[in-house]
């Protein structure tokens, strides 16, 4: 299973039935669960934890030193979930000590080719990022996000879970979870309601989520009133959007 070209570290530990193809390198301190696909010419740099189960395409970097000028060869560390799809030329880079020190990548997303995880990056479960999606350092993504190709997320930006931003937007604000967002740069749109239908949300909730949306978006009211009357709902579902909102550091955006 593990090709002749591959050069891994003596102190990278593998777990069983890993495939690790051509001219791959793994480097010290990289720790590979069980049944995982490093296909050839990936790059593999430590401290670096991968679950199982992962693949992990041709000229991938994962876990290299960031592109912060602040770096200065600290030990931090990429973690990296299960069941993860991380292909082509993707690049992953590990934290810095200005945040926690780690980026974490969690289960069964898709990372299509050429897509960029910074340094310090927090991403959740079940995400898609299409082709050469790019994200900043420090960036957090919730769960079940959908970004479309080409599209730019700038330094500290949070996406709420269950959000989607089209192709090519250049996101410079905070999406809250279930807004559809576009544009240069990207404005909310409406709610993700086909997305939450495939999610097996109920047609009474998507209703209260459009409802937030809308007195959040397309009222008159200030972003305190819109929360405290989107509360008045009692809708289990937003009490995520309410949070989300209320902490948000570089605000949310805005139409």
């Amino acid at each position: 299973m593990i090709h002749e070209t591959a050069i891994i570290d003596p102190s990278a530990k593998l777990g069983n039935n890993v495939s690790v193809g051509p001219w791959t390198i793994i480097g010290a301190n990289v720790e590979i669960g069980d049944d995982c696909d490093i296909r050839s010419h990936v790059v593999i740099k430590g401290p670096t934890k991968i679950g199982a189960r992962n693949t992990i395409y041709q000229f991938a970097s994962v876990g290299e030193d960031c592109q912060d000028k602040k770096y200065a060869g600290e030990p931090t560390r990429l973690e990296i979930g299960d069941d993860n799809v991380i292909r082509e030329s993707v690049t992953i880079h590990r934290g810095t000590i200005q945040d926690e020190g780690v980026t974490r990548i969690g289960d069964r997303n898709l990372l299509m080719a050429y897509v960029h995880v910074a340094h310090d990056c927090v991403i959740g479960n079940d995400n898609i990022f299409a082709n050469l999606v790019t994200l900043a350092g420090h960036v957090h993504v919730g769960d079940q996000v959908i970004l479309g190709g080409l599209t730019g997320v700038h330094q500290f930006c949070k996406i709420g879970s269950h959000a989607f931003a089209a192709v090519n937007s250049i996101v410079v604000q905070d999406i809250p979870p279930f807004v559809m967002a576009q544009g240069h740069n990207a404005r909310p749109r409406t709610i993700n309601s086909e997305g939450l239908k495939r999610r097996q949300f109920s047609e009474p909730e998507i209703r209260n989520i459009r409802r937030a949306y809308k007195l959040l978006y397309r009222s008159s009211l200030t972003v305190e009133e819109a929360l405290q009357q989107i509360a008045a709902l009692e809708e289990p579902k937003l009490t995520g959007f309410i949070e989300f909102i209320a902490n948000s550091q570089r605000g949310i955006i805005r139409p």
